[in-house]
């Protein structure tokens, strides 16, 4: 895969044989509740720590499938652990998952994975309602679950985007981490920003393979260029800021030669000389899904490439922002945003009254969410263009 992303060297190698000893004595040591673990990312935080066997590993996702191979992928790489592992299909937000929490809910650290994580989920404003709740009410449910239950730690994912967010999904994260400095005064509590994740699930990365098993065209922008990890690389860098991140602290990966900008259509044409085939450039979509029917036996593939012009795509990334203090010299790869306590407690519940108010009504719109969401981000950047990934192939 790294081939793939223009480099040969994994990120964390260093960092992760640095501390060696004292993660895997840590997490030899500990109980573990890993939320949203059958996700992309969930998945490899889960094999970070069961590979360093734990006393306990929980792990608990809405997605009964991708479960179920989570533990045959866990089973035919690691086999097993002398720990409790379980699993556990469960929606977070439902009476179910609270039963279950209350019924054990003994675990020194708690990881957060689960989200809402597509720009395309703010097209219709009840699939950006449902981001709220997963993204930003679920995390202070379960961080205040693991309040009351004496957990030692709660991990949970950002997202680079949440650095001088545009869309509404950076933005909702951005949101949850003020959510979660509230609750840092009774729990620790650590993060992490970092950049896509190849291949991940729902990603156009992911889509690549999707459209070669069903013999349709390669799509992908040519004029946005992202940082990418690979999965092994974002469950390192989420285990490494749980076990060592300070309170409120947010990890995320230092921009060195391993990792740069590279754009969807540069990893396209690569994705497509690694299976042997030449890509061939379309000018209309009409053009690449008709030559999918006779191009690959020519060892060629349909491919457009085009100007991204969709809502809530950022014109860069970053992982922080000018006025967050940063600590670079703790580790090699791995840079730390120290945040102090402080928060708005007025503006966070006036935040939870209003999304209240508004779903007890069963009436909403977009407009009055993105209105909300200036008031939390006062210099929110959002980008409205009217158009959507799920009008284009």
């Amino acid at each position: 895969m790294l081939h793939l992303l223009g480099r040969e060297k994994e990120l964390f190698t260093d960092d992760i044989r640095n501390h060696k000893e004292k993660l895997e004595k840590i997490v030899s040591n500990s109980r573990f509740l890993v939320i949203g673990g059958a996700g992309s990312i969930g998945q490899a935080v889960t094999k970070e720590i069961f590979k360093r066997n734990p006393k306990k590993l929980h792990v608990v996702d809405i997605s009964e499938n991708n479960m179920v191979e989570l533990v045959r992928d866990i089973r035919s790489s690691f086999g097993y652990i002398d720990g409790d592992f379980k699993t556990f299909a469960l929606d977070v937000g439902s009476v179910e998952y609270d039963a279950f929490i209350e019924a054990d809910g003994a675990y020194d650290y708690v990881l957060n994975l689960s989200a809402l994580k597509h720009v395309r989920s703010e097209k219709d404003p009840f699939t950006l309602m449902r981001m709220i709740d997963v993204n930003i009410f679920n995390t202070d449910k379960t961080i205040q679950q693991s309040i009351k239950k004496g957990a030692k730690k709660y991990f949970c994912v950002s997202t680079d985007k949440a650095a001088n967010p545009v869309n509404m999904m950076g933005a909702s994260k951005r949101i949850m981490e003020m959510f979660v400095n509230r609750r840092s005064q009774d729990i620790n509590v650590s993060m992490a920003r970092f950049a896509n994740v190849a291949f991940s699930d729902g990603s156009l990365l992911h889509g690549f393979d999707q459209r070669i098993k069903k013999q349709q065209p390669i799509v992908a922008p040519n004029d946005i260029k992202r940082y990418f990890v690979t999965p092994k690389e974002s469950g390192e860098l989420c285990l490494m800021s749980c076990v060592f991140g300070e309170n409120r602290d947010i990890f995320f990966p230092k921009l060195n030669e391993n990792l740069y900008l590279i754009s969807f259509a540069e990893i396209a044409i690569k994705y497509l000389h690694n299976l042997g085939y030449e890509p061939f450039l379309c000018k209309t979509e009409e053009e690449a899904r008709n030559l999918a029917i006779t191009l690959p036996d020519e060892k060629k593939w349909p491919c457009l490439f085009t100007n991204s012009d969709t809502t809530g795509e950022k014109d860069f990334e970053e992982f922080y922002t000018d006025n967050e203090t940063l600590e670079l010299d703790r580790f090699k790869n791995l840079g730390v945003i120290k945040n102090k306590l402080s928060f708005d407690n007025n503006k966070l519940d006036t935040f939870v009254s209003t999304i209240n108010n508004l779903k007890a009504a069963k009436k909403w719109n977009k407009t009055e969410i993105v209105e909300l969401f200036h008031e939390m981000i006062p210099n929110f950047d959002h980008k409205e263009t009217g158009r959507y990934l799920d009008s284009k192939m």
